[in-house]
């Protein structure tokens, strides 16, 4: 590989790194090229991007945007990147339920923004609801009052209908 192929490589990290909320290192030793490939699939469904690149060139590209420095002492061996898109939970659930199935696939650590998480927070990140969960949680609390207020409304109007049916057939009779 030549310097500028090296260059592009540098580069390309850098605007995965820059795009992603959230960084996640794996080391991939003992997985299989067919699981790999599977890996990748979920990652996809999920808007993540999984990559492997040497750790040097991934080390440089983090030295030139900094902030990442945790991960320089976990460069080590065989490394896969999942960069997450906007839901950055999405890769620590597929890491932790892939481990768990197969005990391979260790999980390292991650920069969600700015914010390093070693590898024995995987549970609780993958734990965590994602983006539209939360979203889902909201409006179901915002919609709930409404709910509320229509069935009692509801109730109130029921009730007059009722009243007065008795007050006509008290008239009639």
């Amino acid at each position: 590989m030549n310097k500028t192929e090296k260059a592009e490589i540098i580069e390309q990290i850098k605007e995965l790194v820059n795009k992603s909320s959230g960084l996640f290192l794996v080391d991939y030793r003992g997985v299989t090229v067919e699981d790999i490939n599977k890996l990748r699939s979920s990652f996809r469904k999920e808007g993540v991007t999984y990559k492997v690149f040497k750790n040097t060139l991934f080390k440089k590209a983090l030295d030139q945007i900094q902030g990442y420095e945790k991960f320089n002492e976990q460069l080590v061996g065989m490394i896969g990147v999942a960069f997450a898109g906007d839901n950055f939970v999405a890769p620590a659930k597929i890491i932790k339920k892939y481990f768990d199935d197969t005990q391979k696939l260790s999980f390292k650590g991650c920069y969600i923004e700015s914010a390093y998480y070693g590898a024995d927070q995987l549970n609780t990140i993958a734990s965590m609801p994602t983006k539209e969960e939360i979203i889902a949680g909201i409006i179901g609390s915002v919609a709930s009052p409404a709910t509320g207020i229509v069935g009692a409304i509801n109730a109130v109007i029921r009730d007059l209908v009722s009243v007065i049916d008795e007050v006509a057939k008290k008239k009639a009779a």
